[in-house]
């Protein structure tokens, strides 16, 4: 039994450094992707010379330009809305959304909304969207309009084509699923992934703090969603009291298919009249960008060759981005120990079912005998060494804390501390304090049997009274493969110092 224990400290610690070990090796079934450009929009030539969008309509106060669709200002009252000009007929799709939500002030209104709906719904209360869709919607809900301090808000909502839209409670009533997300004034574009794969629909958002692109969270999911079989993809926004710029960096769809069934065959291609309106318009803006970059190189030949937007940073904007970039690698590292930590669970309630199961097997089939002591000093000995280990980790984690609570005091003090920075700061000292907590719960686990187990070694020669015999202890594991368990944690642990030494000197570098 001590034998088993030990090997699952030896297992729990490999888990904590090699967290890819225990990774499910198993795939899900991925479907197969194909981008549809004719429900798609994305700069930097996004409009025609025109001012339309290709393939889309636009309604209400939205503003399309070259490099994106402002849905509406950051004005009182505005509503506009984006919409696909051909119903979208899809089984599976996947839609991919980059936008901006940006204001002046700490709260702003109302939202954003992404649609597929059987109709298009041009103007409207909800969003500057129709009220009574059929079909689903996907909220961004920037204001708080039932008092609950549960805003910023990603909600999912359906509707069958009869129900109103329950404003005064943000939807709460309605919504299918629901994430917290702040998602104003990020620096960089805020990202969401809507699939709808086997009547299920999946919302992933990238939060906007990183330029990494595929770095999604995991936001909601709604089994079992119903939505019409043909439909229209919208995008909406609205102001009110107060106002937020929301702007539309690009929308792309792709059609998804089942692992081991071929996609359709792609629509026919672009009629050749068209093909060339393209290319020309193509050719046209290629020709004003050069002509631009002429006159703006003969007007400062200083500047040749030297990027225009480094020449227009200044310090506070500088250090505003190395704070970014910190925060950036920081919440990375929190994301790693939190699915770190959900491979340990899953791995220990395997393991005690299955020490459970040994235990009681073993024990109806055993015969009389006695565990060597040796073997119970060994196994001390290791589990004192494991616990120094997880000590050091706890160490690391206190120091990581506490410079993390250094530099946020510095970010304070130097004047950049804003309100979304410091709330970020918060909930990266929470989710450190999880951690930590984590693993103090796994030490003083082990530090019980362990005091356990040397209580019992000086027992057993002192006592005179002659004593029935015990059931032999039959061994979880062979003396080769309890050696190679050894060798292998005398290896973890030297790989362990140099990964903390390293840690530390990036730690102090950055901080």
């Amino acid at each position: 039994m001590s034998k088993c224990l030990a090997s699952y400290v030896y297992i729990l610690l490999i888990s904590l450094i090699f967290p890819h070990v225990f990774a499910d090796n198993a795939v899900g079934d991925s479907p197969h992707r194909r981008f549809e450009y004719k429900y798609s929009f994305k700069g930097p030539h996004l409009t025609q010379s025109d001012g339309r969008i290709p393939f889309w309509i636009h309604t209400g106060n939205a503003i399309p330009s070259s490099d994106q669709i402002r849905i509406t200002p950051s004005l009182r009252s505005q509503k506009g809305s984006v919409w696909t000009k051909s119903p979208v007929s899809f089984e599976h799709w996947e839609a991919e959304v980059a936008f901006r939500v940006s204001g002046r002030g700490r709260m702003g209104a109302d939202g954003l909304a992404i649609w597929f709906t059987a109709g298009q719904g041009l103007e409207g209360p909800v969003y500057g969207a129709a009220d009574q869709w059929n079909g689903v919607g996907i909220f961004f809900d920037s204001f708080d309009n039932d008092g609950k301090k549960n805003n910023p808000a990603v909600l999912v909502v359906g509707n069958n084509g009869k129900l109103f839209y329950d404003h005064q409670n943000d939807g709460t009533t309605q919504s299918l699923g629901t994430c917290l997300r702040d998602f104003r004034n990020k620096p960089y574009p805020v990202r969401a992934k809507i699939t709808y794969y086997r009547k299920s629909l999946s919302v992933f958002i990238n939060n906007g703090f990183t330029p990494d692109r595929d770095d999604y969270e995991f936001c909601t999911r709604v089994e079992n969603m119903i939505i019409p079989d043909t439909g229209y993809f919208g995008i909406s926004a609205a102001t009110g009291g107060l106002a937020d710029d929301h702007d539309v960096l690009s929308f792309l769809v792709f059609r998804l298919a089942e692992p081991g069934q071929n996609l359709p065959p792609p629509e026919k291609e672009i009629p050749k009249e068209e093909k060339d309106k393209y290319q020309e318009e193509f050719e046209n803006f290629q020709q004003e960008l050069d002509k631009r970059k002429e006159e703006f190189q003969k007007e400062h030949p200083d500047v040749q060759g030297q990027p225009i937007e480094d020449l227009f940073e200044s310090v506070n904007d500088r250090e505003i981005r190395q704070v970014f970039e910190g925060q950036n690698r920081i919440h990375l590292e929190i994301k790693q120990l939190n699915r770190q930590l959900a491979m340990i669970l899953d791995e220990q309630r395997r393991y005690v079912s299955v020490i459970t199961e040994e235990i009681s097997k073993r024990s109806s089939q055993a015969q009389s005998g006695q565990a060597p002591t040796h073997e119970m000093e060994t196994i001390i000995n290791t589990q004192q060494e494991v616990l120094r280990n997880l000590n050091e980790v706890r160490d690391s984690l206190s120091g990581s804390l506490k410079q993390l609570a250094m530099g946020q005091q510095q970010g304070n003090a130097g004047g950049l501390g804003s309100y979304e920075t410091v709330q970020h700061f918060n909930d990266i000292k929470e989710h450190l304090h999880v951690v930590k907590r984590s693993i103090e719960h796994i030490i003083q686990k082990n530090v019980v049997r362990r005091d356990i187990d040397i209580i019992k070694l000086p027992i057993t020669p002192l006592l005179k009274v002659k004593c029935p015999e015990l059931p032999p202890l039959t061994a979880c594991l062979s003396t080769t493969h309890f050696v190679i368990f050894i060798v292998v944690q005398s290896l973890l642990f030297f790989g362990y110092i140099m990964y903390k030494s390293q840690q530390e000197a990036a730690a102090k570098k950055f901080f």
